[in-house]
């Protein structure tokens, strides 16, 4: 596998940091672009890189605003624009895609997110989704409750116009991840709720870009975003004929146990859109590409996308 390292200026001066990790053989049957989730990194997406490369795909993933690379430095952390930080992320994304299609004419593109980056995809999908031929969402949920958003955005409004929008919120991440640790107490850290593999979360515990305080800012195009992702005119557009896969541990906090990832199956259903999958691994958590049955995950994603590729 060969590892390259590249950036992008996007439209507000960001400079997007990305990965672009290539198969040896020059023959590239496809292309997975990943959108990683909050508090983490693009880097931690290497090991199922080397497997889809192993398999003929090429893989690109970007650091989102606000992290890893992307950010200026650890202070910067989940700084990601003064407006509209949400949908910014998601304009990235298209950005990065655009450089894929440039670079891979002709082949077929899937996008792959998890966690919040999950959520970005859900918007991408309903905005860009002809640009794709598959969408696989990992660590998602479904609607939102409108009335916790509202909330949400409210508080992190409050303490941006008290502290500015770079000071850093305990409150509104003891309010969104306050309680994922309950189901397993008695808990060895504050991310058990990650995976069942105590070295994965060691390694995320270690990593200076990984599990930050992020800012009251944040919070708040968090919360709008997730508020608007499924208004019945913007779900509308997302192609009838685009397959999505949707897979999550049965212990995931982030989609509320399965029943959330369900859920959100079961609208993308109702959409009529036509090759829905969903698959729930039990007594897994929220990482899966990370938990101690990846390798099953892993192999579960390989034929899904084989089977794409092939049709």
């Amino acid at each position: 596998m060969l590892e390259e390292q590249f950036s992008y200026r996007n439209e507000e001066g960001f400079q997007i940091f990305y990965y672009r990790w290539s198969p040896e053989a020059a023959d590239v049957r496809g292309v997975v672009q990943i959108a990683h989730g909050m508090g983490e990194t693009a880097a931690r997406y290497e090991r199922v890189a080397r497997e889809l490369c192993r398999q003929g795909f090429r893989v690109y993933a970007n650091d989102h605003r606000g992290h890893g690379h992307t950010a200026v430095g650890v202070n910067d952390l989940g700084y990601i624009g003064e407006e509209d930080g949400f949908d910014g992320m998601v304009r990235d994304l298209k950005q990065l895609g655009d450089i894929i299609c440039e670079e891979n004419p002709d082949t077929p593109v899937f996008l792959l997110g998890h966690s919040m980056g999950s959520f970005l995809a859900q918007k991408f999908m309903a905005l860009y989704g002809d640009s794709l031929s598959g969408v696989i969402l990992s660590g998602s949920n479904g609607p939102a409750d409108p009335q916790t958003m509202e909330q949400g955005m409210f508080v992190a409004k409050s303490e941006v116009e008290a502290n500015g929008p770079k000071a850093k919120s305990q409150l509104l991440t003891g309010m969104l991840f306050g309680g994922f640790n309950q189901s397993f107490a008695p808990a060895r850290t504050d991310f058990d709720w990650l995976s069942r593999d105590e070295s994965e979360v060691d390694k995320y515990i270690a990593d200076p870009y990984c599990g930050s305080v992020f800012p009251s800012s944040f919070f708040y195009h968090l919360f709008q975003g997730l508020a608007a992702l499924h208004e019945p005119e913007l779900v509308s557009r997302i192609p009838k004929d685009l397959p999505i896969y949707i897979f999550s541990g049965d212990k995931d906090p982030v989609g509320n146990f399965g029943e959330g990832v369900l859920q959100l199956y079961e609208s993308y259903k109702q959409l009529g859109i036509q090759d829905v999958e969903c698959k729930l691994y039990p007594d897994a958590r929220h990482e899966m590409l990370n938990e101690i049955n990846r390798d099953e995950v892993t192999r579960d994603l390989m034929e899904w996308l084989n089977h794409h590729i092939a049709s």
